[in-house]
């Protein structure tokens, strides 16, 4: 079993400076606070907040989608990885991101639905601000 979230949240950047933060290690360092490493290509491995979130990228659309393999420590070790889907839309003000996440293990859906609010929404709006 396996649960799905999809969450947003408006931007005040645009979707191609997004992109660019998401997919660089210092930039996501910076916006969550935590030590993130980033190879940015297809195949390229990632890590984020100091290596609890680890994975690999394995779509990319220039400025518009990036798509990552994800999982975190918290995981039951047999557990397949997640699925991370980041749509990024130009919209009046901005940019709107949405995160599908999907093949989450059963009972970790709403935890994970806080902690994108709590630990990406809201340090990214304070960072692109």
């Amino acid at each position: 079993m396996s649960e799905s979230i999809e969450v947003s949240t408006h931007l005040p950047a645009s979707p191609k400076r997004i992109y660019e933060a998401w997919l660089s290690s210092q930039e996501h360092s910076a916006f969550t606070g935590g030590t993130a490493v980033i190879d940015p290509k297809i195949g390229g491995k990632h890590t984020a907040w100091d290596d609890y979130i680890q994975g690999t990228t394995i779509e990319l659309e220039p400025y518009r989608r990036i798509v990552q393999t994800w999982r975190t420590s918290e995981f039951p070790p047999d557990s397949p990885d997640s699925r991370l889907e980041v749509w990024l839309e130009k919209v009046k003000g901005g940019t709107q991101l949405t995160l599908r996440h999907t093949n989450i293990p059963d009972g970790q859906g709403k935890s994970y639905e806080s902690g994108w609010a709590e630990n990406y929404f809201e340090p990214m709006r304070k960072y692109f601000s």
